[in-house]
């Protein structure tokens, strides 16, 4: 038996990837609780990623979705998730592994995560970056240039800044 050493990080990763799909399912089963609203981010290009080509030629590395007021067809698996949003107000289906998120954030309750590149089953080049959990400012997600909302009629017209929630 080779003495491979147990990595962590990886499952730590993948831990964190489990709160997100089990917060997702019961904003599935139950909606989006008083003033909850979730920022995903995640990689544009990654293996399973389906978004419309009109978004994927605007983000092409990374989007970070808003779930607030307008959704539909929130559908949750072990491997992802797909949603119905609107983007300058037209109506579209997005289909999204939890391998590919780079952030999961719940400013309403100071609460975010912060994901490596990869996930469960891929690697990563020099070992990747630390996964980080928390409340406050370690907590909010580093969006890159590409930052949509999406949601309501016209929320796809606005681009956000998370820093307005840092502390």
């Amino acid at each position: 038996m080779a003495d491979t050493p147990l990595n962590y990080e990886i499952m730590v990763e993948d831990a964190m990837r489990g709160v997100a799909r089990e917060a997702l399912r019961e904003v599935a089963s139950r909606g989006l609780p008083g003033s909850h609203q979730i920022y995903i981010g995640f990689k544009t290009d990654a293996p399973g990623v389906e978004i419309p080509d009109h978004l994927r030629a605007q983000y092409p590395e990374e989007i970070t979705i808003v779930l607030e007021h307008q959704f539909w067809d929130l559908s949750v698996d072990e491997t992802g998730f797909s949603i119905g949003l609107a983007f300058g107000g037209k109506r579209e289906h997005l289909q999204v592994p939890f391998a590919a998120l780079t952030s999961f954030v719940d400013p309403s309750v100071d609460f975010g995560l912060q994901f490596a590149k990869a996930g469960k089953g891929e690697t990563r080049a020099g070992g990747g970056a630390q996964p980080k959990i928390g409340k406050g400012e370690g907590a909010q997600p580093k969006i890159g240039k590409a930052e949509a909302v999406a949601g309501g009629d016209g929320a796809g017209e606005k681009v956000v800044s998370l820093d307005k929630f840092r502390k």
